[in-house]
């Protein structure tokens, strides 16, 4: 009797499971649209400035969830897009920021590098090897025994590498330098339609007559505050030195992205056949130029209409050659924004100058004041200290002591509130906040110490221009679903990040990226 319960109790279960991941039709293309620093509050505040065809329609067909969040610190594009991908943390996936510093050479190394893979179109070298974990591209291709077409296009390197993974098809970005698209050898061979499309349309064929004025007069433009009372206007060909880096940070590499989407779906037999297929894309929100709020208000809320343009035209590309009723949308954010530029001191809010450089220099004599002569530094990157291990070893010292003993010493540095120790984050107490700066670190690439500086302190680049204030604020990014089976509805309780790759991975009836323990968001 009791046999035949549980015998029913388990039939109803996974008969349940099973009716829960049929509901959305199995689809032929996964669209994932990553939007690099597209902001919740920004996307509401400026929407009576939009068309009804693209944020609208998201908002008003799409299962949206207005707050993912990252669960580790100091995210960046690359560990956003790596966690997407990976439903995980740098922690297990490795991808601790775009750049880190090699504890080999000593100098910055980014995160897509690898001298084993020339370029198509570029001279860098790359490839997903530095990935540690599997993505839901991958797991794709393997179910679907190497059948699935995965393509990435992305303005960034990084981002069209961590989203074809270390299985797809091919993963194309634009030369910062030429305009050109460019990928590389690790994947397959360079598309034949690419080489045509560079040779007679690309970027740099058109550059010199694209202008950016306001879509809307500029007195439309009152959701952020503005110095200027005039409009903007900038022609991208106006500097031949940077021309195409400029484009590419602003709205306009959107267009771009959609245009090369067209030429694939065009050339290709992308999710015309019965197997799922994945096309992961990469659009721009962030500041014109990296450059702050405060200097381009202006900018960024034409950016966001030029955004929901992009959106809206993509939206038909995809109905018009694959059929909406056949695709699945996963439109996100990469949750962080690029830092503001520090406050006027007229405005007498609490603050001050934190130099890296010196604070590594006190770090060393404090070192050799305490255990005699020798470079105790190796160097320092983004916030982060890596020791001599060598001359700790030789001096048959221990190394934890050293790391516990530097972070008690750089906490009296002014500007710093807090410095963590690689042996404490591995070892140490568990708190939520050493949980969040755990997760984001490698042992591997990250530093033996990790600085937390004062909010309101800016970090001066000894050797740029480029200084920037530290704020702890949280930004809202969003995270939307759009698709046949898919109910309209709109989430406030916030979701982490890890649950995006599984939840792709439901829709596509395959398991979930192997560092990835989250659980599928219910659609």
């Amino acid at each position: 009797m009791k046999k035949g319960l549980i015998t029913s109790i388990l039939a109803l279960t996974f008969t349940g499971s099973l009716q829960a991941q049929s509901s959305i039709p199995a689809p032929k293309l996964v669209v994932t649209l990553t939007i690099d620093q597209l902001r919740t509050d920004y996307m509401e505040a400026f929407s009576s400035l939009y068309g009804d065809k693209g944020f609208k329609r998201l908002m008003r067909e799409g299962k949206v969830f207005k707050e993912i969040n990252f669960p580790f610190s100091n995210i960046d594009r690359a560990s956003a897009i790596a966690a997407i991908y990976t439903g995980s943390v740098p922690y297990k996936n490795g991808i601790i920021a775009d750049d880190w510093l090699d504890i080999n050479t000593l100098r910055p190394a980014n995160c897509v590098n690898d001298p084993a893979f020339m370029g198509n179109y570029t001279d860098e070298c790359s490839s997903p090897s530095q990935l540690i974990a599997s993505t839901f591209a991958d797991e794709l291709k393997v179910s679907s025994r190497n059948n699935s077409l995965v393509f990435s296009i992305a303005p960034y390197r990084d981002a069209a590498i961590f989203g074809a993974g270390h299985s797809g098809n091919g993963a194309f970005w634009i030369n910062e330098n030429t305009g050109k698209w460019c990928g590389t050898t690790y994947y397959s061979e360079f598309p034949w339609w690419i080489n045509d499309y560079n040779d007679k349309k690309s970027l740099d064929f058109r550059i010199r007559d694209i202008e950016w004025t306001p879509v809307h007069p500029f007195t439309s433009y009152k959701f952020l505050p503005e110095w200027r009372d005039q409009s903007f206007k900038y022609k991208f060909d106006s500097e031949r030195q940077n021309k195409f880096r400029r484009l590419i940070a602003s709205p306009f590499v959107n267009d771009e992205v959609n245009l090369l989407t067209e030429e694939l779906l065009d050339k290709s037999t992308i999710g015309k056949d019965d197997t799922v297929d994945l096309l992961a894309l990469t659009y721009y929100a962030g500041n014109y130029n990296h450059k702050s709020v405060q200097e381009c208000a202006m900018e960024i809320q034409d950016t966001y209409v030029r955004l929901d343009r992009s959106i809206a035209s993509l939206i038909d590309l995809i109905d018009r050659k694959i059929g909406l009723h056949n695709v699945v949308f996963c439109i996100t954010s990469t949750g962080y924004t690029e830092p503001d530029a520090p406050d006027q001191g007229i405005y007498r809010i609490p603050g001050g100058e934190f130099y890296m450089n010196r604070c590594t220099t006190l770090l060393n004599m404090y070192l050799m004041a305490t255990y005699g002569e020798g470079h105790y530094v190796d160097g320092y990157y983004d916030r982060q200290i890596y020791l001599n291990h060598k001359l700790i070893e030789d001096k048959q010292l221990d190394l934890a002591l050293i790391q516990e003993k530097s972070a008690d010493f750089l906490t009296l540095v002014s500007g710093v509130r807090e410095v963590y120790s690689a042996h404490r984050l591995l070892q140490g107490a568990w708190s939520p906040e050493i949980e969040r700066i755990r997760n984001s670190f490698y042992r591997k690439r990250s530093g033996d110490l990790m600085i937390d500086v004062l909010p309101g302190w800016t970090i001066v680049q000894e050797k740029a221009n480029d200084n920037r204030v530290v704020r702890d604020t949280e930004i809202t990014a969003p995270l939307i679903f759009l698709g046949t089976g898919i109910k309209p509805e709109t989430i406030n309780i916030p979701v982490s990040s890890t649950r995006i790759a599984p939840t792709i991975s439901n829709i596509m009836r395959i398991r979930a990226p192997n560092a990835c323990s989250a659980t599928p968001i219910d659609l």
